[in-house]
């Protein structure tokens, strides 16, 4: 009897359990589900989880920071290259290059610190619709797929690991100008195991996710917008609190500017109970063809 085609959630984690080649030296691959090109998030998990694994086991991520160069081949396999900068008593740093046909395509520093306690502080969550109140994906496929291109609604119809129930649906079906931000409630689409590790990878993996699309909104444009050139040309990353990611999590993102083919985007990711987990900063490539 054939066994079931793994879920998107499987492939995810299977992605993210990356391969020792050496003591430093890891292997990447890629789900094959037909994209041109790796993910940022896909590419973002797999070096943390790289690095994580040169890391004592009670030192975990408070930060990371990342530069895209080139983008990656899914049909190739990624070489994750680890260099152990320093192991302090509470702090520890690496650096992670990931090679692919023999040139890098991404690089990553992150710190990690052994637990301690200190001074308590957060923004509180902003207050919004919670997602059983918003349109879920199947209504929201009706909502804005009928007659939509086919490149559209193929990005829509494509099972994801991670599920995005936006606040507002505005700015994929209109040309009008708006505020520069949007929250949207985000979670996993299967179980997560309870490792600290993979929960952190796959934060970072949907961090990148309908971030850089903020930075649209005040040019009434989007990134299914054909003659918009749009790549992530950097990330960074700050975990503030441990997450289970076994409920929704808000993700409340603003674009301060764009200009220069560029365009900056900040985001907080809450869990439902109100604890800032996460803050995200991220620079992309906004470039408009017509100008260019």
């Amino acid at each position: 009897m054939s066994r079931p085609a793994a879920t998107a959630m499987e492939q995810l984690l299977s992605s993210l359990d990356i391969e020792r080649l050496e003591q430093d030296l890891f292997r990447g691959t890629s789900p094959q589900v037909g994209w041109q090109r790796v993910f940022g998030g896909q590419v973002i998990g797999q070096a943390l989880v790289a690095a994580q694994r040169t890391i004592a086991a009670d030192r975990l991520v408070h930060s990371l920071h990342a530069y895209f160069m080139r983008p990656g081949d899914p049909a190739a396999p990624i070489i994750y290259e680890v260099d152990r900068i320093r192991d302090g008593m509470s702090f520890a740093t690496r650096s992670v290059v990931a090679i692919q046909h023999g040139k890098a395509i991404f690089s990553l520093s992150a710190s990690f610190q052994k637990a301690e306690e200190g001074l308590e502080y957060q923004d509180p969550i902003p207050r919004v619709a919670q997602p059983e109140d918003l349109p879920g994906k199947e209504e929201m496929r009706a909502a804005f797929l009928k007659g939509a291109p086919d490149h559209i609604r193929n990005y829509w119809e494509r099972e994801r690991p991670i599920e995005v129930r936006p606040l507002s649906l505005q700015h994929y079906i209109s040309d009008q100008k708006l505020d520069a931000q949007q929250k949207v409630w985000v979670r996993t689409t299967g179980p997560v195991p309870d490792d600290q590790i993979i929960q952190a990878a796959i934060l970072a993996y949907l961090s990148d996710m309908t971030l850089l699309d903020t930075a649209l909104f005040a040019h009434g444009r989007s990134v299914f917008d054909r003659d918009l050139q749009v790549a992530s040309l950097d990330h960074a990353m700050w975990f503030h609190r441990p997450c289970r990611l076994d409920d929704w999590l808000l993700y409340s993102m603003d674009s301060p500017n764009t200009n220069g083919g560029r365009g900056f985007t900040r985001g907080s990711l809450y869990q439902r109970d109100g604890k800032l987990i996460a803050s995200v900063a991220q620079e992309g490539l906004i470039r408009d063809r017509a100008i260019a």
